[in-house]
């Protein structure tokens, strides 16, 4: 595991095009616009310096329908087919555990190289191109290629813009160099009405029933995290009936508006008595070292963990460590 800079990351990879070899990109778990997007841009960059490239993200789920048309999504294989390669490149993933099913493609691989933005990755590749201060994993992405030389079409542009649009909340919690990147993105042909709107604004008419039994779940108590404020609503395996797991987690956006409340939680039963719990606060309130308490990680204003149990004893165990 080596801290490596853009610069060294574009250079192994250039290594690679040279001798027109392949490279394997993963992107993590229950995957969202970052990963894919990041994962996408990469690959069609590598596509057309000549490299032979694969990229994928484990199952069960399948690609969110949002953004299943994204450029270069021919690229994407499924992991039954994958080949695996010399050079994998894991992007957006915290750890090794959020590869899944594709976490032997990393460890068997010759070299493995790590690109990712989260505060809770303490590195575990060969090079380790980790920046908790980039905003979205697609920022890191773009360091790389112009590191690379390559040049920003509107395909690659629009696969970064998607992980830039929705990891920074249609950039409400963007960082200065995301709006000097998002400017990039839009010079180079990006239709960003679009693709915000594809991305953020737009869920089948069954997620308005979904929300609003969920929402009616909501619980506030004001004397949490030492008079902060915690606010939270579950949502059951009968609520998420018939609907994607991508439409549930845009649910925690509506509960973290609650004034009264700094931190925000919304409990998620993927199976019975397995949950994911997604975390997100204003300000005040550093969600990682809660989220690693309990196995899970993320960033200072959005996190998530898995538990097991009711969801009183999951919903208490919360509680606690807060």
């Amino acid at each position: 595991m080596t801290a490596a800079s853009s610069a060294a990351i574009a250079q192994t990879i250039r290594r690679v095009a040279d001798d027109k070899g392949s490279v394997t990109i993963l992107c993590h778990v229950r995957p969202d616009a970052d990963t894919i997007g990041s994962g996408l841009a990469l690959g069609l960059a590598l596509d057309r310096l000549g490299v032979d490239v694969e990229v994928a993200h484990p199952g069960p789920e399948s690609l969110p329908a949002a953004f299943a048309d994204l450029p270069g999504h021919k690229l994407l294989v499924d992991p039954a087919a994958l080949r695996g390669s010399r050079l994998v490149v894991s992007v957006d993933a915290a750890s090794r555990p959020r590869l899944g099913g594709l976490e032997s493609h990393f460890t068997d691989a010759e070299t493995t190289i790590v690109i990712d933005h989260h505060a809770s990755n303490t590195g575990f590749g060969d090079l380790d191109f980790v920046d908790p201060h980039a905003d979205c994993t697609a920022v890191l992405v773009l360091r790389v290629l112009d590191d690379l030389g390559v040049d920003l079409d509107e395909d690659v542009a629009t696969c970064l813009y998607a992980g830039l649009i929705t990891d920074t909340g249609s950039f409400r919690w963007a960082r200065p160099e995301s709006f000097r990147v998002a400017a990039r993105l839009v010079d180079a042909g990006v239709d960003s009405r679009t693709w915000s709107r594809r991305l953020l604004d737009t869920h089948p008419y069954g997620w308005l029933g979904m929300v609003s039994e969920i929402l009616a779940t909501a619980t506030l108590d004001r004397t949490a995290c030492g008079g902060e404020g915690l606010v939270y609503a579950v949502v059951s395996r009968r609520a998420l009936a018939g609907m994607s797991w991508e439409e549930s987690e845009s649910v925690i956006d509506i509960v973290r508006t609650t004034a009264e409340a700094e931190v925000a939680a919304v409990f998620k039963e993927i199976d019975a008595g397995k949950w994911t719990v997604s975390l997100r606060s204003t300000s005040s309130v550093d969600l990682v070292p809660i989220a690693r308490t309990h196995g899970g990680g993320g960033h200072r204003h959005a996190s998530g963990y898995s538990d097991t149990g009711t969801a009183d004893e999951v919903i208490g165990r919360l509680r606690q460590s807060l």
